[in-house]
């Protein structure tokens, strides 16, 4: 499911601090490749999210438009959205949200969230989505994580209330703590995990990102869908 991969990503591209900026709304882009034994990466998903005030919507693929999840935390509702079939599903929130916690637990686990982090800076700097970006790497016993971050961009507030719901705050309270004290918005993150002996790297490029308004019918179920009901 679309959000599971996103626990680990939305904790580290935007985490709340009492002095973040929260703007209107957000949108952006974003490609995830494995990284083979070779170094070489994989071709990559490309994904999607907008959010404005409690409302998210996520779509993965190569175009916009597709199938997509909509979560309006601002009315306790999740919707699958079916353009294909012109159905928007409504999912059961708590059974979507006890399945997130999971997910988050096991994202915890696997970088190793109990751990004490160290917290390095990375030499150089790079320019990422026309932003000019300084690395830092957070070390635990089983996982590494190198952060590219623009400290042009505001570390915007906007998922607090999707921490909190999906249960990656709780599960991962040091890495959270750990990337909120680094000065910008993340737009690329790079994750090293050790499973059983066997290294596995994941990296994550935002492409493109915009402040501003979103429009509302993002959020919404289009004029003449049906809705349906459906178990997650």
């Amino acid at each position: 499911m679309i959000l599971a991969a996103w626990l680990v990503v939305v904790s580290a591209t935007l985490v709340p601090s009492a002095a973040d900026v929260q703007p209107a709304g957000l949108y952006f882009e974003q490609t995830t490749r494995i990284v083979g034994d070779d170094g070489t990466a994989g071709a990559g998903v490309k994904s999607r999210v907008w959010h404005a005030a409690g409302r998210m919507r996520l779509e993965a693929g190569d175009a916009p438009g597709g199938p997509a999840l909509v979560l309006r935390l601002d009315e306790g509702r999740a919707l699958r959205l079916d353009p294909e079939a012109r159905v928007a599903f409504e999912i059961d929130p708590q059974a979507l949200r006890a399945r997130s916690h999971q997910d988050a637990s096991l994202a915890g686990s696997l970088i190793g969230a109990d751990d004490e982090l160290r917290t390095t800076r990375l030499p150089g700097a790079r320019t990422i989505a026309g932003h000019a970006c300084s690395g830092y790497r957070l070390r635990s016993r089983a996982a590494s994580v190198e952060l590219w971050v623009a400290a042009d961009l505001p570390r915007a507030s906007v998922f607090a209330d999707f921490l909190e719901w999906s249960g990656a705050a709780q599960a991962m309270p040091g890495f959270v703590a750990a990337i909120r004290e680094l000065p910008g918005f993340p737009l690329e993150t790079r994750t090293r995990v050790s499973v059983l002996g066997e290294s596995h790297e994941t990296v994550s490029t935002v492409t493109r990102v915009r402040l501003g308004p979103q429009a509302a019918d993002l959020f919404d179920v289009p004029a003449g869908w049906r809705i349906d009901k459906v178990a997650p």
